[in-house]
Order: structure tokens, then sequence, then C-alpha cells
């Protein structure tokens, strides 16, 4: 069997990570078999190696080796590309054509960004896998091909499977073995190994010397994010190759190359933390209001007993606590003593108690237009309960969905089912 390190000389593979040593070494395993292999991760760690070590380690190494872009090639002409049609099978099908699992019979097919592939071409695609059948387009005659299949996708097949773009039982015949790549950023100490290669091989493509970094520059390469992976920091050097008359680089220069070096990422908000955070600001809003709502009631209710009553001595008694909470310093969020409040109540009650006559020929209009207000405050709280009971009847209990119809939030719609005893 072919050491990892001979495996890596042979196909120009450069680093000594051990993710990456792993990978290959998964590769050079199974390639004496026929099993399928998947391989995965981001775009641009070069999955496009894998494919090739597996085919040139097999017994099929004399058969052809097919490389198909899946996510290329048109809908609606792919499963003509894969498995051929006969002529006159769609309009411009002037002849008959074999297709890739055809001509690579007893070769190898890689199937990159097979996650891209359409429903109807992953049903036929997994007919292949388990019994070699493959039928043209156009066709009845059922034809008969051995070959080994590599795919690659960068896809999160598990979330594709998930939303039904993926069919799940191919899945798990494409990843008999699935071999993962690491990303660049995870194998730091390859990356300036790998731009020194870069930079060796610009140098000489285009005839010119070759650029260095200095020590602070490739420090920064080691710390950036690379989210282009191979392919981003391939295009970096060739970059600056060519643009960069001083032939050492440093770390400010390079920035001038690196997008958004200041965060290494562009920040995306996601749609549901904002959702989120609205929602939040909403129920903060929505209990301020409510407070106020009760202070208000709260002062109405003192200043009736007062108007009521002739003994203001008895109300600042019995109404001590609510004194308090309405003369409360806001700015020192301190309560001032509740002497001072009693003083601070004096004029109040010395209006009640001096005008109690004109309090009490105006007393039937007061009382009335309090009863209006008190039938107007039960009848929104009776309408927001039988709201609420609604829509909960309405979506069979699901909060989530109650609280959407409502435009509240969850959590709003869980402290009224509390307040209201749901």
């Amino acid at each position: 069997m072919e050491s990892v390190q001979a495996t890596k000389q042979r196909f120009g593979i450069i680093g000594n990570d051990p993710k990456l040593n792993r990978a290959i070494e998964k590769a050079i395993q199974v390639a004496p078999t026929d099993i399928s292999v998947l391989v995965t991760g981001e775009s641009g760690v070069g999955k496009e190696s894998i494919p090739k070590i597996i085919h040139s380690l097999s017994h099929r190494k004399h058969g052809k080796y097919i490389a198909v872009n899946c996510g290329a090639i048109p809908e609606g002409t792919i499963d003509s590309e894969l498995f051929g049609h006969e002529k006159g099978a769609f309009t411009g099908a002037t002849s008959t054509r074999s297709g890739y699992f055809e001509v690579a019979d007893r070769g190898t097919i890689f199937l990159d960004e097979v996650g891209e592939l359409p429903l109807t071409t992953q049903v036929r695609l997994l007919r292949v896998l388990e019994n070699g059948e493959f039928i043209k387009v156009g066709s009845s005659k059922v034809q008969k091909t051995d070959v080994r299949i590599v795919a690659a996708t960068n896809v999160n097949m598990f979330e594709a499977i998930k939303k039904e773009r993926f069919r799940e039982d191919l899945y798990y015949r494409l990843s008999t073995v699935e071999i993962l790549l690491p990303p660049l950023r995870e194998r730091e100490q390859d990356i300036h190994l790998l731009f020194r290669k870069f930079a060796s091989d610009f140098a000489t493509k285009y005839k010119m010397p070759t650029i260095r970094l200095d020590e602070d520059a490739a420090h920064l390469l080691k710390k950036y994010h690379w989210s282009g992976n191979i392919r981003q920091l391939r295009n970096i050097a060739e970059q600056i190759s060519v643009l960069e008359q001083n032939r050492t680089i440093s770390a400010s220069t390079i920035r001038g190359y690196l997008p958004n070096i200041g965060s290494n990422l562009p920040a995306i908000i996601s749609s549901d933390k904002k959702d989120s955070d609205f929602s939040n600001e909403r129920e903060i809003l929505y209990k301020v209001l409510f407070d106020m709502k009760n202070d208000l009631n709260d002062l109405k209710k003192l200043t009736m007993e007062l108007m009521q009553s002739g003994n203001s001595q008895q109300v600042q008694k019995e109404n001590e606590g609510l004194i308090r909470k309405i003369y409360r310093d806001d700015k020192e969020e301190e309560e001032i003593p509740f002497e001072e409040s009693v003083n601070s109540t004096t004029e109040l009650l010395q209006i009640a108690s001096s005008d109690t006559e004109a309090v009490k020929k105006e007393d039937d209009k007061y009382h009335f237009a309090e009863e209006i207000e008190e039938e107007e405050t039960l009848s929104l709280h009776d309408k927001e309960l039988e709201l609420i009971k609604k829509s909960l009847e309405r979506h069979r209990g699901k909060r989530k969905a109650a609280a959407e119809e409502l435009g509240i939030s969850e959590r709003t719609l869980y402290r009224k089912i509390k307040q209201y005893d749901l």
C-alpha cells in the first residue's frame, strides 16, 4: 500500500495537517475496493484530489476516469449527459448519444457537487448504485454498467435531506465511506507552505522573481479566515505576484488584498435574530405601558378615596404604600420618607376636604364617567381574553402559531395564558 507521503508527492498535495493526512489515508485504504465514497468539505478545499487518488490506486486505473460537475449542467439535459439518449428523444436529439455511465464502464465517475442533482436524476442514480442498471432517455431498454462512483459536495446533506432536496436512501448509498477535507483555516501551519508553492508556480509561469512574505505578513495569512479556502489563497498569491513591484511582501501590503480584514467575514444578521430583537423590544414597551396604566389606575383610586372621604389621615394611613410609590423620585431611584410624601399630598387632601359640596354636586357625573371607563376597560380585557382563546382554539393549542396570528411574542402569549389562567 502506498504511503501517505508518497501519495501527496505524486499528486502535488501540500501540507502536513493531521486531518488532511487522515483523509488521504482513508482514500488509500478504500481505493482497492469498489465501495462508493462521498467526499465532503467546504468549497475550495481541494476535494477533486481524493477521487483521483482513489481511481489511480484501484484496479480500475486503466479504465476511464470522468469528472462531472453536476451543478454546471442544466436540469433539462443532465439525464442525457449521464445516461445518454436515443435519436428523437427530445428536440435537438438528432442522433443516439452515449452517456457518461456507458462510456466509463469499468472505470470511475466523479460526481462533483452531487447535492445539486435534481430529484428525478437522483432516482436514476440510485438504481445505478443498487444494481448497475440504467435506461437512456427516450429508450425502454435496460443497460448494465460497471462503474465506481466517487461523489463530492459542499452542501450540508442532512439539511438537504430535511428540506427534501436530497434523497436519504441515495445519501446512504453514496456515503458508504465518507472522507472529510478540513477547511484551510484549520490547517494553520500549511497556509504559508501553500502560499510559497503558489508563488513559485506563478513566478515560473510569468517569468518573474518569486515573491516572499516577511514575518508579519506570514502571521497575518495564518490568522485570516479564508472563507474561499485554497482557491482563495491561490488567487491572492497570483494577484500579488503580478501586481507588486517589491518582491518582499509586508503585512500592510497583504491587507490590501484580503477582503474584510477587520472582521475576517462580513457580519450577517439572521432574520430570526432581527425578529427576536423586535419581539423583545415590543415586549418591553408593552410592559412599560402596562405599568403606566396600573399607576394611573392607582392614582385615580387614591384621588377618588380622597374626594369621598373627609378623613385625610385615615386615607393616608390606609394608602401609605401607594403614596410612597406615587411620590418616588425616579432620578435617584429612591423612595422619599413617608412623612414628606404625606406633606406632599396635603394640598390634594385640603382641596378634597374644603370642596366636598362641589364634589357631591358633580358626583353623579363623575361616577357616570368612571363607570363608562370601567366598562371600556373590562370590555378590552374581555376582548383580549376572547381573542387569545379563539386563536389558541384555531391553532389547537400551538402557542407559536397563535402568537404570530395575534402579533405578539410567544413569551408574551405565555404570560397572558398564565395571567388569565387559561
